[in-house]
């Protein structure tokens, strides 16, 4: 049976995996056009990046030196580029 901090560490790994995982899927679906009008990189960089930041916290360690800037990069994409891109869709919409 696994120790607290064990179980701990590993629900951490599956959750930010996924949070890589939704940011990395959602930067590859998106229009490349809604990236340039919002103002942010362009969607390869992003994808990239999502990319990279999936991959660190697939291979490496749970807290290790690069995971800390994988799980900022997840989470700048989906707090700052997502909400920026998705409103620039709503304001065309009819509704």
């Amino acid at each position: 049976m696994g120790s607290f901090d064990g179980l701990l560490l590993e629900v951490l790994r599956y959750a930010v995996l996924g949070l890589s995982a939704w940011a990395l899927v959602d930067a590859l679906i998106r229009p490349a056009s809604g990236f340039v009008a919002a103002g942010r990189l362009t969607k390869p960089a992003w994808g990239a990046i999502t990319a990279l930041a999936l991959v660190i916290t697939y291979f490496l360690p749970v807290l290790s030196f690069l995971w800390l800037p994988a799980v900022i990069a997840a989470i700048v994409y989906l707090v700052d580029v997502r909400p920026a891109i998705r409103g620039l869709h709503r304001g065309k919409s009819s509704w």
